[in-house]
């Protein structure tokens, strides 16, 4: 069994109340866990307008099936125009570690 976790750090754009903040990253959750099949959620910034902390995982019983689906988040969210990914933390746990 294998574990993965991303947490994506984002600025995001000319984001004036956290009405507005949220309007942006609940469709960005949303996309990662339809389209992903991924626990995802806002976990850190709460409070601040124009930030946002995203984490993300899976279970898997495959490394690479894992690996896959983490890439193709950080790319769906790195493709998000209307945010910028500031950092990515990745990682990954099997029964060894």
């Amino acid at each position: 069994m294998y574990v993965g976790t991303l947490s994506f750090d984002l600025l995001l754009g000319d984001i004036r109340s956290l009405k507005e903040k949220r309007s942006v990253v609940r469709p960005i959750v949303a996309e990662l866990q339809r389209k992903y099949a991924v626990s995802a959620a806002e976990v850190d910034h709460t409070d601040l307008h124009r930030r946002a902390l995203i984490g993300l995982a899976m279970v898997s019983g495959d490394a690479g099936h894992l690996t896959d689906v983490l890439d193709r988040c950080e790319r769906l969210v790195a493709g998000r125009p209307e945010v910028e990914l500031l950092s990515v933390r990745r990682r990954i746990r099997g029964d060894d570690d």
